[in-house]
């Protein structure tokens, strides 16, 4: 088994096992006419691999033939040996790091069962704190816990919970956002699983796992520079979990289309003609309360200023006869909330959590390498490959190629395009191979390149040029190459070439 060093070998295609000899862990066999002593001597005998009851089971998994070891599957990451059982159980509990971002209801869930399968180097991190309405469902917390750090508390909660079980878990919280760790934070681990809620966050952690996965001049991936990211997300009585292998399987941003943007409503619309019921609490709490209220910041987690939010809602949808302004809907259009159900974390988070358990012991195969969880409709379920996408602007070398027209489009209007619903970029910088022609940041260069905004194209690029585009969900040196081209002017009904056609 390969020890983890200050650059960790990728959890799969790195941490091979060496074949060694061990002793017979095959789980033992009662028949009708064993003694009960007689078995129970044989269990005891399996128990004393590790000396702890508590992972007999997952001594069995791990020391069983099966049909379908890792190395059948089409993402085939490393070759099973149940002879190596014992060092394969050595790898999960003394060497192997996992990282758990969010700890909300699917975190909570994945922080369990990992502990419960084996893995006692654990890290978790979330930004967020613990919030009344969240002890229906995340049960790690407790009332005398609201206010305080979602991450720190699971992290007691769990390592208090183990202390009983003669465990050595060793769990690290981290109280911050995804963004304000490095890379080589997230280069010391084996395997991370996401339980985020936040889908600009989640494109965050796919560019970076991608990043991180180096390859040579021949095109092909260093095998010890992969961490495998399984991703879970739930939604009510929905749910998904997904195997990404970064450079190998689709990457998340490949099925961004899946996702819809995120709801924006005109501030026009919700001040002068309101359609929905949400309209009216945007309004109540974006204009109604600072103008109530001018010194006073609105409390999400106030029941008396949502109170008032409710109310003043109300009174706005009933002036303009909309009907639907409930309180819990209130609470839904403030606070973002995403509708959850405990028992859908508890099936995405048991997946995900199985695909991580074989990730890192090639007990079995990976799955491939999409899961959908249907409960609206009864217990079906999907597995799919996810193909990937030839032009993903993470994951794929090949450039985008946009065509405009170069007198009528602006630099601030190509930006307003890469930020539409083809791309969805956040706040892009445009560069050409000669000039920074927009830089958010820092505010020297933005000042200097603002001026660009208003400029024609034409002005600023050629045609057939390649523009680099970085932006906040591109990690690292990952940056999107925008090739531009320009569509063909039209004078009196006839086609007038380009400069590079006449070229």
């Amino acid at each position: 088994m390969a020890s983890p060093s200050a650059s960790p070998p990728s959890p799969s295609l790195a941490h091979k096992k060496p074949k060694l000899s061990h002793p017979d862990t095959t789980a033992p066999s009662c028949s009708l006419a064993t003694t009960s002593s007689s078995c129970a001597m044989k269990t005891n005998t399996l128990h004393s691999v590790r000396g702890n009851q508590r992972h007999w089971d997952l001594t069995r998994l791990l020391s069983h033939r099966t049909a379908f070891p890792a190395e059948t599957s089409t993402v085939a990451l490393g070759e099973f040996d149940p002879d190596a059982a014992q060092d394969t159980l050595s790898f999960l509990q003394d060497e192997c790091r996992v990282l758990i971002i969010g700890a909300g209801g699917l975190g909570c869930e994945l922080l369990k069962n990992v502990v419960l399968s084996g893995f006692t180097k654990v890290d978790i991190i979330d930004m967020d704190t613990i919030d009344v309405s969240n002890l229906n469902r995340q049960f790690l917390f407790r009332a005398t816990d609201v206010g305080k750090s979602k991450a720190e508390c699971a992290a007691a909660f769990v390592r208090t919970r183990m202390a009983s079980e003669d465990s050595k878990v060793d769990i690290t919280p981290h109280f911050k956002k995804v963004q304000d760790m490095d890379a080589d934070f997230y280069r010391q681990f084996h395997v991370i699983l996401s339980g985020l809620d936040n889908i600009e966050a989640r494109r965050y952690l796919n560019s970076l796992v991608v990043s991180l996965a180096e390859v040579d001049e021949d095109g092909d991936v260093d095998p010890s520079t992969i961490i495998p990211l399984i991703d879970g997300g739930t939604e009510g009585l929905r749910g998904q979990a997904r195997v990404i292998i970064p450079r190998i399987t689709s990457c998340f941003e490949c099925s961004l289309e899946t996702f819809p943007p995120q709801k924006s409503f005109p501030m026009c619309t919700i001040a002068e003609t309101p359609r929905q019921p949400a309209h009216c609490i945007a309004y109540a709490f974006i204009v109604l309360w600072p103008r109530e209220f001018p010194e006073k910041k609105l409390d999400k987690d106030s029941p008396e200023h949502m109170q008032w939010v409710y109310q003043a809602a109300k009174d706005r949808a009933e002036q303009f006869g909309i009907s639907g302004v409930t309180y819990s809907l209130t609470l839904g259009v403030v606070k973002n909330i995403i509708p959850a159900v405990a028992s859908t974390n508890a099936v995405v988070s048991a997946m995900c959590v199985s695909e991580a358990l074989k990730a890192m012991s090639y007990c079995s195969r990976l799955m491939n390498n999409y899961h959908m969880h249907m409960g609206a409709t009864g217990c079906y379920s999907h597995t799919f490959q996810y193909d990937r996408k030839s032009d993903c602007v993470v994951c794929s070398s090949q450039q985008k190629t946009l065509q405009v027209d170069p007198d009528a489009m602006t630099l601030q209007k190509l930006i307003d395009e890469l930020c539409g619903d083809d791309f969805r970029l956040l706040k892009p910088s445009i560069s050409s191979a000669n000039a920074n022609l927009f830089m958010q940041g820092p505010p020297a260069l933005r000042a200097a390149t603002s001026p660009n905004l208003v400029k024609p194209l034409r002005e600023l690029v050629k045609d057939g040029e390649n523009l680099t585009v970085t932006d906040a969900v591109f990690v690292g040196d990952m940056a999107l190459s925008l090739q531009i081209i320009f569509k063909p002017t039209i004078k009196n009904g006839v086609e007038k070439p380009t400069p590079m056609e006449e070229d």
